[in-house]
């Protein structure tokens, strides 16, 4: 009798646990099948970093293309969804000190945007996310000899890992 009992009990978790919804993230895909192709067109700037809004863009268009199966095109009127978005604010600041000098050693890197995507036909938003934020830190040499600004690429960095974000919150259903 417990030999058939416990057999139940497994069967029963088994069903139970087949229900509840687990499921392995970035299998899901949150846009329709009628989108078969998108626009990046520039992002807005409400800030002084001009680069941001050509690299983020350069970024997304690259993330989409390794990582999906969606055609990226240049112009709005031909695609079938279109992913606008805007820098909100950027901000610089030091996060390490050099104690013999009083030099900032460490820059932490913040950009706040706004980014949606639109179904173009319809107008209808599949996807929106206000006020996204993404951190880079770089480091600073203390030798004026040695001196090399890593901020650019700091900013390069950081487009990708917008692009990285804003990609996979598009393919999974999170």
């Amino acid at each position: 009798m417990s030999r058939a009992r416990t057999v139940s009990t497994l069967l029963a978790s088994l069903v139970l646990a087949g229900g509840c919804g687990y499921r392995v993230g970035g299998r899901a895909d949150l846009l329709p099948s009628t989108v078969r192709t998108i626009a990046i067109p520039a992002f807005s700037n409400a800030t002084t970093r001009y680069k941001l809004t050509e690299q983020i863009p350069s970024a997304l268009t690259r993330e989409f293309i390794s990582r999906t199966r969606y055609r990226i095109v240049a112009d709005p009127r031909e695609a079938d969804a279109v992913l606008e978005g805007a820098v909100a604010n950027f901000m610089s600041a030091p996060t390490i000190f050099d104690q013999a000098t009083g030099r900032a050693a460490g820059i932490q890197v913040s950009v706040f945007l706004n980014v949606t995507l639109r179904d173009r036909p319809t107008g209808k938003i599949l996807y929106q996310r206000q006020g996204m934020e993404v951190r880079q830190r770089y480091e600073v040499s203390i030798e004026e000899r040695e001196f090399f600004d890593e901020s650019g690429m700091a900013l390069q960095r950081l487009s990708q890992e917008v692009a990285r974000q804003v990609v996979s919150s598009v393919l999974s259903a999170f």
